[in-house]
């Protein structure tokens, strides 16, 4: 009897747009979390049955923490639709491909000499991709389809840099140019700097991209494997950016506990000149303030050594159910859905950067300004190494303490190295047992 009530609220659970098998043969059924996006994707879907004769349905779950539940159960009670999308980092991604829940998509890729695949931004796809020899033991291939990417980025305020005695047309390229420009704003009377602080992963994203920018990606890998320390000289100088920018006068006040939906309305109100944000920020600041003049450019590049690195990839993605009946006609709508036209329709409706290169004229010019950095993107899941989980929440939070003038750089430096020993000994022993 608890068996059959179990069954039963599992299927309350899965609700909504769920099915039995016996009713797969009558549409494609895809799940999605992206509420801004539902009322695009039924347009679409209704285009696609009209040329084709092929019925797509699609079913929003919301918020991302109840949809990525919802894919979790509905995986454990083998009822996940035809296409779905995976949240969560890539060892989640992993766990649903060696279940067998998610088709290898590399063939339909390639075929054609690339034809599908080559109309992808590269970084995009290989958030999608496993290489050869990968860490999760997956077989290499691609198992994801990229819907729009993302980076983020540095915006401004061209009318607030005017104002200033700034060039509106030229945003601070080196990092003293942009301390430069916090100079002149504060003396302005203007604020020069806000972003979501409080929420760490923004602080995460920043302090590595000068990681990498002062000391080469391979440094910073090698930090995660052990064999530099954080208290290199070059990590102390990374963490003393932070201190340097809270000496200018250059971030906003109470930073450090802002999430970013208040950093988004302070820029779009014209509260500070300045924000670290990712590209879907132009729909937030269109909503928002749509007299808002704005530009992109990349964080100021700390040393001419190495290349600046801006984290993006696939901002949404979409898999094949392998277990799906109808696996043939979910490929072919998601080839259809990330042509060209497709795309561009997206990116017109939504505001978000089309996965598909070939989009790009088309998309408002604010996008393309995001776009045009898309070759320097990289991210924790196409890294061959990630650090323990502790380290970088150590990290994040003492680059909050360092900025309310808690810690020192080389303080966070020694603290962030002893929990990195800790966490290795740990493992160490984990394995041994």
């Amino acid at each position: 009897m608890k068996k059959i009530i179990l069954l039963l609220i599992l299927g309350l659970l899965i609700g909504g747009c769920g099915r039995k098998k016996a009713e797969i043969k009558e549409e494609i059924v895809v799940w999605h979390w992206m509420t801004d996006r539902q009322e695009t994707f039924a347009e679409l879907g209704n285009k696609y049955e009209k040329i084709t004769g092929v019925k797509t349905k699609f079913c929003l779950y919301a918020p991302s923490d109840a949809y990525s539940q919802k894919i979790k159960a509905a995986a454990q009670t083998d009822t996940l639709p035809d296409i779905y999308g995976i949240l969560g980092e890539k060892e989640v991604f992993a766990l649903f491909v060696k279940a067998g829940y998610v088709l290898d998509l590399t063939d339909e890729m390639n075929a054609n000499v690339g034809q599908w695949r080559n109309r992808f931004f590269p970084r995009a796809l290989a958030v999608n991709e496993f290489e050869p020899g990968n860490r999760f033991e997956i077989k290499s291939g691609i198992y994801g389809v990229p819907l729009d990417v993302t980076n983020i980025q540095m915006v401004y305020n061209k009318k607030l840099f005017q104002k200033a005695g700034l060039n509106p047309e030229q945003p601070p390229r080196s990092w003293w140019e942009f301390i430069n420009v916090a100079k002149k704003l504060k003396k302005a009377g203007i604020d020069g700097f806000v972003s979501g602080w409080g929420e760490i992963w923004m602080i995460e994203s920043l302090t590595l991209d000068w990681a990498m920018n002062l000391m080469g990606e391979e440094k910073v890998f090698a930090t995660f494997r052990g064999d530099v320390p954080y208290t290199d000289p070059e990590w102390i100088k990374v963490f003393s950016l932070f201190k340097t920018m809270e000496d200018a006068g250059l971030l906003y006040d109470g930073i450090v506990i802002m999430v970013n939906k208040t950093a988004e309305r302070l820029f779009a109100t014209e509260k500070a000149a300045m924000a670290f944000n990712g590209s879907w920020c132009v729909n937030v600041y269109k909503e928002m303030n749509p007299e808002l003049d704005y530009g992109v450019f990349p964080p100021p590049f700390i040393s001419d050594e190495n290349s600046m690195r801006i984290w993006g990839g696939a901002g949404s993605s979409f898999m094949v159910n392998k277990k799906s009946a109808k696996t043939k006609q979910a490929v072919e709508f998601l080839k259809w859905l990330t042509a060209a036209p497709q795309q561009t329709y997206l990116s017109e409706k939504t505001l978000n950067l089309p996965a598909n290169q070939k989009s790009l004229e088309a998309i408002p010019s604010i996008l393309a300004e995001f776009a045009n950095d898309m070759d320097i993107v990289t991210h924790p899941n196409i890294w061959p190494v990630t650090e323990f989980p502790l380290v970088r929440e150590t990290m994040n939070k003492g680059i909050q303490s360092i900025v309310i003038g808690e810690k020192t750089p080389r303080q966070l430096a020694k603290e962030i190295q002893e929990v990195k020993i800790r966490e290795e000994k740990k493992r160490q022993d984990a394995e041994a047992r």
